[in-house]
């Protein structure tokens, strides 16, 4: 990405890659975007490549890039992943050199948009297909200058998933209230079973749980509304409520969970010794190569409130956009353009198992055509990830520390989110 500062940019990003593709350009970008085509010389195919930090996802990009292929065999793809850990700052270098890849995959939101503000991608509000997607998903890759410049290509999804032998076992149901959530983790709990596997030593875990389960309790998508456009404050008592509802679920959390993490609250699920699980869709994959027998299922997280509806909270996670610096952006464009079909949307869903940013496109597999369709039909944005992922630092690891702070019992719910709001009184504009 390109920095405000070296410093501000490398602190900004999450981690660090450098992918290379793009010719060496003139020494900045250019302020005039040229979208004329530009024809290999003597027919020959031309090369481009795309950048990202998803090196997992190396062969479904290889069948995707093939089904692309199929109609322009004149343009020759190579996915080219980088470490996740490096992906960002050696992008931000090649970057900075006039070089980088022809196609770059955006970290979401906060940091995808310093890319933009620097200069180093080319606008595409006006490409082909790109009316297909909600204004509220193509926020993530929208600069601050209003413009588009990345294509969203699928959903991170946080929902609560469960263990269908052991629900079957009690004679248990997928709660449709929040009382009925509490009821199930009672009955788990009297049978020695951990009602949630939960672990509060890594702090993402903290903001994504609340991510999960806060909307019932505040609202949803309606308070976010109200607290983007400065109507609401995180002091407010329907944020400060999902605060102390994270308190009141220790019961049914396992007993030594301040000091689990990511790994053993797994162990304890996939080893079912747990019942349910707040969790991102990315799991799904990793839970059943762990254990094939396990019986997973998911329902969305029930409301707190008799008028409330069950949500689950998404964001996108990442975007492809194209490197003004490229010598071949007429080919990369063709290549987003192909990223807003049907097609790709359903590979996509099949390939990566996640949910397709494109609305009504469905998967082979019944879990992910499940996760998919709560996605395109009952989804709450993630708070914390698509509003304020920002501040130094940023106001989302400000609710992981509080709250991590409320679990040793050293902060109060009230006081988490005085803390949080501060945070975001330092740096959020209100979108009126």
């Amino acid at each position: 990405m390109k920095r405000w500062t070296t410093i501000a940019l490398t602190a900004a990003l999450i981690s660090a890659t450098a992918l290379t593709g793009c010719g060496k350009q003139d020494a900045g970008p250019s302020s005039t975007p040229d979208n004329s085509v530009q024809p290999a010389p003597g027919g020959e195919k031309v090369k481009l490549t795309i950048g990202s930090w998803r090196t997992e996802d190396t062969e479904a990009y290889k069948k995707i890039i093939k089904e692309f292929n199929k109609t322009n065999p004149d343009i020759e793809i190579e996915f080219k992943p980088t470490k996740n850990t490096e992906y960002n700052t050696v992008l931000n270098t090649a970057l900075q050199t006039g070089s980088g890849p022809d196609i770059i995959h955006l970290r979401p939101y906060a940091a995808g948009r310093q890319l933009a503000d620097g200069g180093y991608l080319e606008p595409i509000d006006n490409l082909k297909g790109i009316d297909v997607f909600s204004k509220d998903t193509l926020l993530a890759a929208t600069g601050s200058d209003g413009k588009l410049y990345g294509v969203p290509t699928v959903f991170s999804s946080t929902q609560i998933f469960y263990n269908k032998k052991i629900f079957e076992q009690y004679s248990l149901q997928e709660p449709k209230t929040w009382d009925e959530l509490i009821q199930v983790a009672e009955k788990l709990k009297e049978n020695k079973v951990t009602p949630f596997a939960f672990g509060s030593k890594e702090g993402w875990i903290l903001s994504l749980t609340h991510g999960a389960l806060g909307p019932s309790v505040y609202g949803g998508s309606d308070f976010v509304d109200k607290v983007t456009s400065g109507e609401a404050k995180l002091t407010d008592p329907a944020f400060v409520d999902s605060v102390k509802m994270m308190q009141e679920l220790a019961p049914y959390f396992p007993d030594n969970y301040i000091g689990l993490g990511m790994d053993d609250m797994r162990n304890l699920f996939v080893t079912e010794q747990a019942g349910m699980f707040v969790m991102g869709d990315w799991e799904v994959a990793v839970m059943k190569k762990m254990n094939p027998e396990l019986e997973l299922d998911m329902f969305p997280v029930p409301p707190k409130s008799a008028d409330g509806k069950a949500t689950v909270t998404t964001w996108v996670d990442g975007s492809f956009a194209v490197n003004k610096q490229s010598p071949h952006k007429e080919a990369a464009l063709k290549f987003l353009e192909f990223m807003t079909t049907k097609e790709f949307g359903t590979l996509v869903i099949n390939e990566l198992q996640k949910p397709s940013t494109i609305p009504g496109v469905t998967a082979d597999d019944p879990l992910v055509s499940k996760i998919a369709e709560n996605a395109d039909t009952i989804a709450t944005p993630y708070l914390f990830v698509v509003h304020f992922g920002a501040g130094n630092p940023t106001s989302k690891s400000t609710l992981e520390t509080s709250l991590q702070g409320m679990y040793l019992e050293k902060m109060t719910p009230e006081q988490v989110a005085d803390e949080v709001q501060k945070s975001v009184d330092s740096w959020f504009q209100p979108q009126k």
